[in-house]
């Protein structure tokens, strides 16, 4: 790094300082000039990714040059680079892919773009949805397309998402229209559905469709929504809706409480669902007997209050379901869960389950996503063993990224005994990541119970 760049970290440190400072104390602007300076900022701060994304590329530029003398297959070369930028933006490993992939292309295929990006007239999400409206198409029709609506810096500034889309779209379709067919049928073929929590303990279960089939789902809802409202039922629309997809997916009706409209769990037709469900509920035994409100956390979601984990483990033993518990202990320090050993290479499954429990979701700082992998840290072939010390789960990209050259893991416990993951990045940078913990720490061991709470048929 040379001390003389502009965008050294020192320097840019002192401009981050400077900005902080003049927040302590009031602007003495009239109303005129705060809005200029508003301005002002917005462009710094558009110019500021636009610099973030050629620092980016320039990394993935010297980190494959770096893979390559180290003898790495051409196919593998800049793996593990999106996580360095991710690291460096404190951001998940999926997001570092979207920064890094759109560094490594504007520049050099969209450069009208670029220059309205790098000089303030366009945020970084601009400059995203154009690489990706024109991601279906070849080099020659991208360069053209990009010319046509980007070389108006100014222009571009004024363009709203929804026209900026479609003036794109219809450029697409323009030069290329089986590259648009293409793109259709393989968006297609990515169809799926996800859930992410919501507030209040709800959830927002998403389902990415193609568009015929999307609306025929919604005009079937909004028709049972519409018949059950002229029938006189008490719920509004959404509700209805909501209650129609549940009852449909899992094989039975919800019971309704007349004076709250809301849903409660139990049958109340005697059908059970299709396909046994298992929830995975891990809690405290005080938290399980209603003598502390310590929260629980459930599988596939995350933190729910106690109240909530002690009505679902209620309903499951007045309804129909079977529930099993298992005991699991915790660090007496820490209050983290703890578990055995095994002399295999592959984590057994009941290890593998354990240390889902345990980390929750993947260990990689910012990333948050859904555990795929169990990882060894130490690796296995270098002696590391296969034990929940040694462990780590992760989601399956960020395993695959800390397999790069120049990675490295190890278990490094603190003085607390939590269970801590150290990894180095090619680049020196070293991160820490901390299991966490089921309970509060109290004066002895605390035990944790993970109740199976199964729909059975």
């Amino acid at each position: 790094m040379s001390p003389s760049s502009a965008l050294a970290a020192d320097s840019l440190s002192a401009v981050q300082r400077g900005l902080a400072l003049a927040l302590d104390s009031p602007s003495g602007l009239d109303d005129h000039d705060r809005v200029d300076a508003l301005r002002a900022l917005e462009e710094l701060v558009c110019t500021a990714t636009a610099a973030q994304a050629a620092l980016s590329a320039e990394l993935d530029a010297s980190q494959r040059a770096l893979q390559a003398d180290a003898g790495t297959r051409a196919a593998e070369q800049g793996r593990g680079v999106a996580s360095i930028v991710a690291f460096a933006r404190r951001e998940s490993r999926h997001r570092g892919e979207r920064h890094l992939g759109l560094a490594t292309i504007v520049r050099t295929e969209l450069p009208h773009t670029w220059a309205a990006w790098s000089t303030g007239h366009v945020t970084e999400w601009t400059a995203t949805v154009i690489a990706r409206e024109t991601a279906c198409l070849p080099l020659e029709h991208r360069l053209t397309v990009d010319e046509t609506v980007a070389a108006d810096a100014d222009h571009l500034a004024t363009l709203g998402q929804r026209e900026l889309v479609g003036l794109l779209r219809a450029e697409a379709e323009r030069l290329d229209p089986a590259s648009v067919v293409a793109r259709r049928r393989r968006a297609e073929s990515e169809r799926s559905v996800t859930l992410r929590p919501a507030p209040d303990t709800m959830t927002w279960l998403t389902a990415l469709l193609p568009v015929k089939e999307g609306v025929a789902v919604l005009a079937t809802l909004t028709r049972a929504s519409d018949s059950a409202r002229a029938s006189g039922d008490p719920r509004s629309k959404g509700q209805v809706m909501a209650d129609t997809l549940v009852s449909s997916v899992l094989g039975r009706q919800p019971a309704i409480d007349a004076t709250t409209d809301a849903t409660t769990d139990p049958t109340t037709d005697g059908r059970t669902p299709a396909v046994p469900v298992s929830l995975g509920l891990v809690m405290s035994d005080s938290a399980l007997l209603g003598t502390s409100d310590e929260p629980a956390h459930l599988d596939g979601y995350g933190p729910i209050p106690a109240e909530l984990a002690r009505e679902i483990v209620c309903d499951a033993l007045t309804g129909d379901e079977q529930v099993w518990v298992r005991r699991l202990w915790t660090s007496p320090s820490t209050g983290e869960l703890v578990s055995m050993d095994s002399r295999q290479r592959i984590f057994p499954a009941t290890l593998g389950r354990f240390v889902r429990l345990r980390d929750r979701v993947c260990r990689t700082p910012w990333c948050d996503a859904p555990i795929r992998h169990t990882d060894h840290p130490q690796e296995h072939a270098r002696g590391g063993p296969t034990s929940a010390r040694n462990s780590q789960g992760l989601c399956e990209a960020c395993n695959y990224a800390k397999q790069a050259h120049g990675w490295r893991a190890r278990p490094a416990p603190d003085d607390t005994g939590s269970h801590v993951v150290e990894t180095t990045l090619p680049t020196g940078h070293s991160y820490r990541s901390r299991a966490p913990a089921v309970a509060t720490v109290r004066h002895a061991a605390i035990p944790a119970l993970r109740i199976d709470y199964v729909l059975a048929g």
